[in-house]
């Protein structure tokens, strides 16, 4: 394509005319908001170390008692979208949530999706809509757009998760907002899978009353799936995705949500997406390649990988990894936009 016309090659007065009546040349800028062939994205190749986060999060809960805020969150930005804007992508925000023991997060209600993956602790919980969640490292909870949920800490040690939200979207939608509300009594406790076997409950299979009839799903139960999967799927990679099991549907409507299984000594070549991604270590070790750049990523650690970034997972032990994969591909299937390209 040819170079276009730039702003410097309009007379001042001209420029300055436009301004006055809140009016800006398109041809000057094409190129940045339609570049040619794929995006030219913010979003950066990047890490973050559990080990440098954990020491920073503990030292938070000393600096700040919960009642002061609400949630202590330590924001995963990354610097290709400036710090202050608390991004990970373009889509996706990440936190690192910290509840210390008898604390009590208080009830909220959001317009942001939310889910949360439990990093480190036990005897915590979420409860969402009267549905309590217990909260056991690597399980997933999910705490929907519009529904009343908060932590609560039972036990002995402090609890830390990763927090997923599509903020950065509905914040720019200009759709976003929070509401306070009162300790919710709870309904029931989801602490046994409510599905399985291809078996749904009969009175939430001919339902309307909800779209998340699953709100946690349990570690020990995506970990063992994938297990089995690995054995007879012995030549491929092993990936499940967290669906809603009555629908078939992604879990969310914005953020995508799988795990990925390693295999020992395996290497796993996933092929440039439309859709930035965001991996977070639940057990294991992994070499991770994002185009030219490496990451050693250790357990609890978390990375990012831009859009139609070539994109490698190689676990040099002699133990499986196992990773959780958040992405931006729901969103984008709903808005057309969604593609895969071969890897050069």
């Amino acid at each position: 394509m040819e170079q276009l016309a730039r702003l410097e090659d309009l007379p001042v007065t001209y420029v300055d005319t436009l301004k006055q009546n809140n009016l800006v040349p398109l041809w000057p800028s094409l190129r940045n908001v339609l570049p040619p062939v794929k995006p030219v994205p913010l979003t950066q190749a990047i890490a973050w170390k559990f080990q440098e986060i954990k020491p920073l999060l503990i030292e938070a809960g000393e600096l700040t008692p919960i009642e002061k805020a609400e949630r202590r969150v330590l924001v995963l930005a990354n610097p290709g979208h400036g710090l202050d804007n608390m991004r990970a992508t373009s889509v996706i925000y990440l936190g690192m949530q910290l509840l210390l023991p008898k604390e009590w997060a208080p009830a909220h209600r959001h317009t942001p999706n939310a889910v949360r993956l439990i990093v480190e602790g036990e005897n915590a919980y979420t409860t969402v809509e009267g549905q309590k969640c217990p909260m056991s490292h690597g399980d997933l909870i999910l705490t929907p757009s519009g529904l009343w949920h908060e932590h609560g800490h039972d036990g002995d040690e402090p609890v830390i998760w990763l927090d997923v939200l599509d903020l950065p979207l509905v914040y720019y939608m200009e759709a976003s907002f929070v509401e306070g509300g009162e300790c919710q009594p709870v309904v029931s406790v989801l602490d046994k899978p409510r599905y399985g076997a291809g078996l749904v409950p009969t009175k939430h299979h001919i339902r309307a009353e909800t779209d998340y009839p699953m709100l946690r799903y349990p570690w020990a139960e995506a970990k063992q799936l994938l297990i089995d999967l690995a054995k007879e799927q012995t030549d491929a990679p092993v990936q499940v995705a967290y669906v809603n099991p009555e629908t078939g549907e992604d879990c969310q409507k914005i953020i995508g949500y799988s795990a990925l299984m390693i295999r020992p000594n395996e290497t796993v070549q996933l092929p440039p997406r439309s859709a930035a991604q965001v991996f977070h270590v639940i057990e294991g070790q992994v070499e991770l390649k994002i185009d030219a750049q490496t990451f050693a990523l250790d357990k609890a650690d978390t990375a990012c990988a831009p859009c139609f970034a070539a994109v490698d997972l190689i676990n040099h032990s002699s133990e499986a990894c196992f990773i959780f994969v958040a992405d931006e591909a729901p969103i984008q299937k709903k808005l057309g936009l969604y593609s895969v390209r071969e890897r050069r």
